[in-house]
């Protein structure tokens, strides 16, 4: 049966035309503030229930009690604090109870109402979420690049801009029909920030092999140097799933926001993401949202004994390689052979490869694939 949204309802938040085009024409009455892309992302899983239960961004009741115990206020799961940081100047305009535009190159695009703006502390944020505050850790250097105040309060959609790769965007009223009309009672998401290797494909199809539907669910935002570019993860897929996948069984829409790279809380985070596009289960791989050695690699595994009312169903997979006396795809389970014997899904040795302009051999990755990501004269974050 396709998954509870989480908190028990889809959050809808977009404007009547009519209410939008007011809001435009009497702009200029309003205290407005510009955001960046990112939070562009934010707004927009918010406004079309990504992120429900959330009605907006995190007051600071909901944000000290994720902080402090991985929960909302109300007691739901929730794992990653979802603000809005904004200058002591603006600060200043506003009181609880006022209206405040917020723009997109300098168009409206949605109005949020305050209720709370609260000071933070950045080394409490981020070893809460990251388990550290080192800031050579991608997440961590974000909060402490973010301004020193949070303003918190519910967000309403004027107008849904044209983002990157729209036409891949579901909302997740959309999957739950398109999985609903193919007969999916059971659905498992995928979360990917690479492009896919043999590896990743064995994982999907094992996984696939127990429920009746597979959500192909690659993260579009901001990424780190040297992660694969958008374009050449969602083509590579495209490819893959054009030769490899039945089409009754396997679909694909991206997700747009940034990674975070905190491990086993974002783990969490991703799962009800996808908990609310209408899956019932989850695939966690080893390091699942990690980032060079801060994570234990299981921990994103065991994380889940801390929420048994999740409402969606992980699937664990720890280690998996080609070996080549089996002539297949293994794992430790499964396969008697020594190390000698075994090629590990490196993605490393894969970027390699594909930096050199090489194609990797066919038992790390599809040819059709590696084609795909030559074709892009640089397929890489710079």
């Amino acid at each position: 049966m396709i998954s509870n949204v989480h908190g028990g309802r889809i959050v809808e938040k977009i404007l009547g035309s009519k209410k939008a085009d007011d809001i435009k024409k009497s702009s200029a009455e309003y205290p407005n503030m510009e955001v960046t892309y990112d939070k562009v992302q934010e707004i927009l899983n918010i406004t079309t229930g990504v992120f429900s239960p959330l009605e907006g961004f995190m007051n600071e009741e909901d944000y000290k009690s994720v902080i402090i115990r991985s929960r909302l206020a109300s007691d739901i799961p929730w794992t990653i604090p979802i603000v809005l940081d904004i200058t002591g100047e603006i600060s200043e305009r506003l009181g609880k109870g006022d209206d405040l535009l917020l723009t997109y190159e300098q168009k409206p695009l949605a109005l949020m109402k305050v209720e709370d703006i609260f000071s933070f502390d950045k080394t409490e944020y981020s070893k809460s979420v990251f388990g550290t505050d080192d800031r050579s850790h991608p997440g961590v250097r974000k909060v402490f690049e973010m301004k020193d105040v949070l303003i918190g309060g519910t967000v309403e959609l004027i107008e849904e801009p044209k983002t990157d790769f729209y036409q891949f965007t579901l909302k997740p009223k959309e999957t739950r029909v398109l999985f609903k009309e193919k007969g999916w009672q059971d659905v498992v998401g995928f979360q990917t920030r690479n492009v896919p290797h043999l590896g990743h494909e064995y994982v999907q199809k094992t996984a696939l092999s127990f429920v009746d539907g597979l959500f192909i669910n690659p993260v579009i935002g901001r990424k780190k140097k040297g992660d694969f570019k958008d374009e050449a993860i969602i083509a590579s897929y495209q490819e893959l799933m054009k030769h490899y996948y039945l089409k009754e069984r396997a679909v694909m829409a991206v997700l747009h926001t940034e990674m975070r790279y905190a491990g086993p809380k974002e783990a969490i985070h991703h799962a009800i993401m996808r908990k609310n596009f209408g899956c019932t289960h989850f695939i966690i791989g080893r390091d699942h949202a990690g980032v060079g050695s801060f994570y234990d690699p299981f921990a994103a595994h065991r994380i889940f004994d801390e929420f048994p009312d999740l409402g969606i169903v992980p699937i664990f997979f720890s280690s998996f390689f080609y070996c080549k006396r089996c002539s297949s795809i293994e794992n430790d389970k499964t396969c008697p052979h020594p190390d000698t014997d075994r090629i590990n899904f490196s993605g490393t040795k894969i970027r390699d490869y594909l930096v050199k302009g090489e194609v990797p051999p066919e038992s790390m990755m599809r040819k059709e694939v590696s084609e795909v990501i030559l074709s892009y004269e640089n397929p890489f974050v710079e």
